[in-house]
């Protein structure tokens, strides 16, 4: 019984298959580090010695979101609808933590929480940025809450509208015409794409409005209310970043994020790495958003918001232990 040999051509034709096959794959690995590297370079960095209270990882990755109120890089027709204050304050502050695999998380502290600032009297939460800069906002954070903090990424007004509009804009829905005269925000009912001042405007928004029965009714104007709108344009951004529409302009809009945000120094490439596989993994159901349980209340002249218990501390169990928030 005779074996007939592969002919040699055809084992040529393999082999450069093979070949080829291999040569795309370093191709590819090396532009997706040549791109990581880029966008890592393009992100401001702040020096350690001015971040000194976050932690070294122990478990899910604790990232400290903030956004500021800056008007440094606004353009001059945002100017007008948002004041012509001069520094930054937080206006936005977030935990997010991602469990591999599974979900992730984020917790909305409102910005008028009452807490005791480290060092200081007691105070809103955003007064920690104002008296001690982003350390102390750190610092603050994990003092009260008792969550590591292991990140921190900050953006201001002008940097969250260029991601809007580097998307396309954000699709959100709405039951009825809403405006805010002092922000800007207009928007007719029914489903509306928010360029990027619209989008700041309806986040950003202390006088919200909707038409009802013919008249401009006033709702939703407190720190809890803007919360929720806040989170609401987040998850929004994300279902659009993520969907597959978008997945060639993933890249660019990587790029586009790292030119917005400032971050810590340990915020390396192999965390963006690791960040980037656990956002891509998700779906918008394995995302979970929720503002930390408060009521308004007041004292000597000054609203601060407080937690309501035993609602605030079962989420912050929750979110430690990297569990599914209480519905």
């Amino acid at each position: 019984m005779t074996t007939s040999a592969v002919p040699p051509r055809r084992t040529g034709r393999v082999r450069k298959i093979i070949f080829f096959g291999l040569l795309m794959g370093v191709a590819a690995v090396a532009a997706a580090i040549a791109l990581l590297l880029l966008t890592s370079a393009k992100i401001d960095r702040i020096p350690e010695a001015e971040l000194t209270s976050l932690v070294d990882v122990d478990g899910p990755r604790n990232i400290l979101i903030v956004g500021t109120d800056s008007r440094a890089d606004l353009p001059d027709d945002f100017e007008g609808n948002f004041g012509n204050f001069s520094g930054s304050r937080t206006d936005v502050i977030m935990l997010v933590h991602f469990i591999p695999g599974e979900r992730a998380q984020i917790l909305s502290l409102p910005r008028d929480l009452k807490v005791k600032i480290p060092g200081h009297d007691t105070n809103k939460i955003n007064a920690a940025f104002a008296v001690g800069g982003r350390d102390l906002l750190v610092e603050t954070v994990a003092f009260n809450l008792n969550i590591d903090v292991n990140n921190y990424i900050e953006i201001d007004f002008a940097g969250f509208a260029t991601l809007v509009d580097a998307l396309g804009g954000v699709e959100l829905d709405f039951d009825r015409p809403a405006r805010d005269g002092k922000s800007g925000l207009s928007v007719d009912a029914g489903t509306q794409v928010l360029d990027g001042a619209q989008a700041l405007a309806f986040a950003r928004s202390r006088k919200y409005e909707e038409l009802r029965d013919g008249e401009w009714k006033r709702l939703g104007d407190n720190d809890i209310a803007r919360t929720r709108r806040q989170q609401r344009v987040l998850l929004a951004l994300f279902d659009q970043a993520t969907s597959k529409s978008n997945a060639f302009n993933l890249p660019s809009f990587a790029g586009k994020v790292a030119e917005q945000i400032t971050a810590d120094k340990s915020l390396s490439v192999g965390v963006l790495v690791e960040l980037g596989r656990a956002v891509l993994s998700l779906r918008s159901e394995d995302l979970e958003a929720m503002t930390l349980p408060v009521k308004i209340v007041q004292e000597n002249e000054t609203s601060f918001v407080v937690p309501v218990e035993p609602d605030a501390t079962a989420v912050l169990d929750a979110f430690r232990a990297g569990e599914p928030f209480p519905s």
